[in-house]
C-alpha cells in the first residue's frame, strides 16, 4: 500500500492535534513534501546532526521528532552550524521532518502520560488545564434498511461516545421528499419526479477533533448520491487537555527513596532532589522537559513532590523554603519516554500498510557525569 507523508501526519495529529500546542510553538511538517511516499519512519527526541545521519544510514523517509528543528525563527541556514547542517543532511537525502512538541506534551497518551506510566503514577489528572474539546451533534437522513451500516461506520470513526458508553445514537422514522433533476443518478426514485421515501433521522454526538473522519466514514457507506446531513454545535465539554499530570503512587516512600526510584525507572545516571529527605511522597505531579513553571500549580493541588527537568538554583531555593520537593531528572530523562510510545503508536495505527517504524538509537543526552 502506497503511503504518503501526509497520511502519517494525519495519524500523529489524531493523537496530538496541532491546536493543542502552546502559542508560539512551531509544530508540524518542517522539511519535505506532504505528498512524499513514505516506507520507513524513524522516531527520535531531537533533530540533531547525529540523528539525521542515523536516519540516512537506516533508510528513513520521514523523521518524526518531539523537539522542533526550527523552534525560533532562523536568521540563516549556514551548513557549518548544527541547525543548518541537520537541515542540509535531511534535504539532500530527501528525508522529511515532522515535529510534535507541546501538542504532544498536552495530548492524552502523550509525553506526560508516558512519564506517569513509567513511574507508576495512578488516578492521574491534568495539572494545568489548557484546551477543552467540545462535542458536536451530527444528524443524517438515511433510507430504511441502511441505518445500522451508517451508524456502525460513524461510531467506528469516533462518534457516539458518552462517558463510558459507546455507539450512542438516536433514530426517528419519517418521510423524506426530493426530486432528482436532470443529470442525477438517484438511488431511489426517477429523474423529474417527486419522490417520498421512508427515512430515518439518525443523530449522534461527535468530538470536534473526530468530525472530519466521522463525516467521511458516513459518506463512504451512505447509499444516496447526495447525502442530507447537518452538524450542530453543542456547548458540552468532551475532553480536557493540558500540561503536566498529577496522581498517586501505589505506596508512599520517603523523598530519598523516591529519588532513587525515579532514577531507576527512568534509567538516568543521576537525579537532583530538592526537599527534606525524610518527607513522605505519595501524591506526585510530573511534567516532562522543563515544567518548573507548574511547581506552584502542583503545590496548590496538594502534590507532595514533582518530577520534571531544568530546575534552576533560585527555583530550588524557593522549593526548599516552601517545604515542597522536586526531583529533577533532566529534560532528556523526562522526555525520552515518548520515543518508544510514539513509535509504537504509529506502528499500530498503520500496521496494515506495511510501514516500517524504528526508534533512534543515538544517545543525545548532552551532559556527561564525571
Amino acid at each position: 500500500m502506497s503511503l504518503r507523508c501526509r497520511d502519517v501526519i494525519e495519524v500523529i495529529e489524531e493523537l496530538a492535534p496541532k491546536k493543542l500546542a502552546i502559542d508560539g510553538d512551531n509544530v508540524g511538517l518542517q522539511i519535505g513534501d506532504p505528498d512524499k511516499e513514505v516506507r520507513k519512519v524513524m522516531v527520535a527526541l531531537d533533530a540533531v546532526p547525529a540523528v539525521a545521519q542515523e536516519a540516512i544510514k537506516r533508510g528513513a523517509d520521514l523523521l518524526v521528532t518531539h523537539h522542533p528543528l526550527f523552534y525560533r525563527p532562523a536568521k540563516n541556514l549556514r551548513y557549518d552550524g548544527p541547525l543548518g547542517h541537520t537541515a542540509n543532511l535531511l534535504i539532500k537525502n530527501d528525508i522529511a521532518l515532522y515535529a510534535a512538541h507541546t501538542n504532544l506534551d498536552c495530548a492524552i497518551g502523550g509525553v506526560n502520560d508516558a512519564l506517569c506510566d513509567v513511574l507508576g503514577i495512578k488516578d492521574r489528572q491534568i495539572l494545568d488545564q489548557g484546551y477543552t474539546e467540545k462535542l458536536k451533534k451530527v444528524v443524517v437522513f438515511v433510507p430504511k434498511g441502511y441505518v445500522d451500516a451508517v451508524r456502525e461506520a460513524m461510531c467506528k470513526a469516533g462518534a457516539g461516545h458518552i462517558g463510558n458508553y459507546s455507539y450512542c445514537s438516536f433514530a426517528a422514522e419519517g418521510v423524506g421528499t426530493f426530486k432528482p433533476l436532470e443529470g442525477t443518478h438517484p438511488f431511489i426514485g426517477e429523474v423529474g419526479k417527486l419522490e417520498k421515501a421512508e427515512e430515518y433521522r439518525l443523530e449522534t454526538v461527535v468530538p470536534e477533533g473526530s468530525l472530519k473522519n466521522v463525516i467521511e466514514a458516513m459518506l463512504s457507506v451512505h447509499p444516496y448520491e447526495e447525502v442530507a446531513y447537518d452538524v450542530y454545535p453543542e456547548d458540552i465539554p468532551y475532553r480536557v487537555y493540558g500540561m503536566g499530570r498529577i496522581g498517586e503512587l501505589d505506596c508512599a516512600m520517603e523523598l530519598g527513596e523516591f529519588a532513587c526510584y525515579v532514577k531507576s525507572r527512568l534509567s538516568v545516571p543521576f537525579v537532583r532532589a530538592v526537599g527534606d529527605k525524610s518527607k513522605r511522597i505519595k501524591k506526585v505531579a510530573v511534567c516532562g522537559g522543563n515544567g518548573t513553571g507548574l511547581i506552584s500549580s502542583a503545590i496548590a493541588k496538594g502534590a507532595d513532590a514533582m518530577v520534571t527537568g531544568d530546575l534552576g538554583y533560585h527555583q530550588a531555593q524557593d522549593v526548599l523554603s516552601s517545604g515542597f520537593a522536586v526531583i529533577d531528572a533532566g529534560h532528556y530523562g523526562t522526555e525520552k519516554v515518548i520515543v518508544p510510545r510514539l513509535a509504537d503508536y504509529i506502528k499500530e495505527k498503520l500496521h496494515h500498510t506495511g510501514l516500517e517504524v524504528v526508534q533512534s538509537q543515538v544517545d543525545i543526552q548532552p551532559f556527561s557525569i564525571f
